[in-house]
Formats: structure tokens, C-alpha cells, sequence
């Protein structure tokens, strides 16, 4: 009877993640889906391409913070469901920026690559969003179990990336911000991206673990 018991704990738990990541995968296209009904009714004011640029680069943002949170979760509830959902969340946090990128080539610079080169070269938050992008690149093609398994522990060493990504993701932000003198927004991400990666700290660690 046991083996039946566990087998079938098993199987619903299965289902009840599988559908969990269904409802996920959907919420996460909330956004765009938003993106896509404004554009169809003219809702985008009076600056389209800096509303939708600016939305892009904020849902990226958010699913930076929420693909960090996934590991503080499972310290705190002590269960790893929360890691079956991160790779999921870093890929739309990779989705969104690479929206956001894209946006800013074809319409802000209008694919013209040389352009592209000197707006990287000489306005530092453009750099810093540059750089993120660059380095989201990696992350994302590495996302799956094939990469995990040729990898090894190479592949953590090279996840780890993401820790500098929010370093880079928080100064492309206050570089922009600063430029309108309006920093409290970016603030508030600084500082929940500051207190989600202190929580990985040993004595942190520690702490949950007792």
C-alpha cells in the first residue's frame, strides 16, 4: 500500500506543477498581451515608443526580482517548488529585455547599427542596459537540461551571473532616473535587490537553517 501511496503523491504533485507553470507561462504573458491591446486601441499617449520602451524594461526588472526571490522562498518555507519555477522566470525576465532591446534598436535608433555603437559607447546607462543584455545572453541559452548536463558545475559557476546582472540592471536604471531627477522608484528596486541577494549570505543561510 505504501508504494501505491507515494506513487500517487507523486503523480498529483506532478500535475498540480505542471499546471502551476501552465498558470505561470500565462500570467507572465500578461504584459505583452496588455502591450498588444493598447497598441490595437491607441493607448499609448502621447510617446509610444518611450511608454512601451519603458514598460519592456520594467517587466524585465520585475521578473529579475521575482526570478531572485525564488531562492529566499525555498529558504523560507523549506520547500523546492519555488526552484521548479525560476528557470521559467529568468527566461521572461531574458524575453522582456530582449523586447526591450529590440524596441530600442528598430524604432529609437532605427536598426542603424553605427548609431546603436555611439549611444552604447557614450551614454552610460545605455551601456549599463547593453552590458545586462549581454550578459542575460548566456544565461538564457543555458537554460535547459541539455546545457546543465554537458556544463557540469561550470554551469552554477556561470548562473552566477545573474548577480552581476542586477548590479548592472539597478545602475542602467538610476542612470536614466538621475537624468530626470526622479530616483525613488529605482530605489525601491535597489533595495529589494539588496535585500534578496543579502539573504543568500552564510549567516543568513545559517540562520534559516536552524
Amino acid at each position: 500500500m505504501e508504494p501505491f501511496l507515494y506513487l500517487a503523491y507523486h503523480g498529483v504533485m506532478q500535475v498540480n506543477l505542471k499546471l502551476s507553470k501552465s498558470i505561470l507561462f500565462i500570467v507572465a504573458l500578461i504584459p505583452l498581451g496588455r502591450l498588444l491591446w493598447l497598441a490595437n486601441s491607441d493607448g499609448f499617449g502621447a510617446n509610444p515608443i518611450e511608454f512601451i520602451t519603458r514598460s519592456t524594461g520594467t517587466w524585465a526588472l520585475v521578473f529579475l526580482c521575482i526570478t531572485l526571490a525564488m531562492t529566499p522562498m525555498r529558504m523560507i518555507t523549506g520547500s523546492v517548488v519555488w526552484i521548479k519555477f525560476r528557470r521559467m522566470l529568468g527566461l521572461f525576465c531574458f524575453f522582456y529585455a530582449f523586447l526591450h532591446f529590440v524596441i530600442w534598436l528598430y524604432l529609437d535608433q532605427s536598426l542603424d547599427l553605427q548609431a546603436m555603437i555611439h549611444d552604447v559607447l557614450k551614454r552610460p546607462f545605455i551601456t549599463m542596459g547593453f552590458l545586462s543584455l549581454i550578459l542575460l545572453l548566456p544565461l538564457a541559452f543555458t537554460s535547459n537540461q541539455w546545457a546543465i548536463r554537458k556544463l557540469g558545475r561550470r554551469w552554477t559557476v556561470l548562473h552566477k551571473l545573474v548577480y552581476i546582472i542586477a548590479c548592472t540592471v539597478i545602475a542602467h536604471y538610476w542612470w536614466h532616473k538621475a537624468g530626470k531627477n526622479d530616483l525613488g522608484t529605482v530605489a525601491i528596486y535597489a533595495g529589494a535587490i539588496v535585500g534578496l541577494l543579502s539573504l543568500r549570505l552564510p549567516v543568513i543561510r545559517r540562520w534559516f537553517a536552524v
